[in-house]
């Protein structure tokens, strides 16, 4: 019996070690999107929009919907979010919790999940749905659509 289970250990293990041989210590897609939006949530929380944008692919073709319509392009999605939160007083402190991640091709991912801002003004919480693409290796937001409640 101590054999049988040092041998499934070891099996196990071997698993293991192949696969992260196989993607040559590169984190998975899921994880490197989870680290795109743990990048956001640090630049949102230290009030720089900017870097929060970086999470965003930089194109014409990117959309933001949200209540007042659709957002198109990299530049007016980020002069929307500057508007609507021009101090750190209405961005408060954000927080994700992520509901879904799942594959819908190669290089594209859904992520539903929640929003919350925690803020002295009143919270503000809601839910969103991206679109995540590998561009130029690296995993971009192509489109966002968030809708918040008070």
């Amino acid at each position: 019996m101590r054999t049988f289970v040092v041998v499934i250990l070891l099996a196990v293990l071997g698993v293991g070690i192949f696969y992260m041989l196989m993607r040559n210590g590169e984190p998975s897609e899921s994880e490197a999107i989870t680290a795109v939006l743990d990048r956001q949530t640090v630049c949102w929380n230290n009030g720089d929009i900017d870097c929060f944008m970086t999470g965003y692919w930089r194109s014409d073709s990117l959309k933001f919907v949200g209540s007042s319509g659709v957002t198109y392009g990299w530049q007016n999605t980020l002069d929307r979010y500057k508007q609507r939160y021009p101090n750190l007083e209405t961005m408060g402190k954000l927080r994700f919790d992520i509901i879904e991640l799942n594959p819908i091709a190669t290089d594209v991912y859904t992520v539903v999940g929640k929003f919350h801002l925690s803020r002295t003004i009143g919270d503000l919480s809601g839910y969103f749905t991206l679109v995540f693409q590998r561009k130029d290796n690296q995993w971009v937001i192509v489109m966002d659509h968030t809708s918040s409640s008070p």
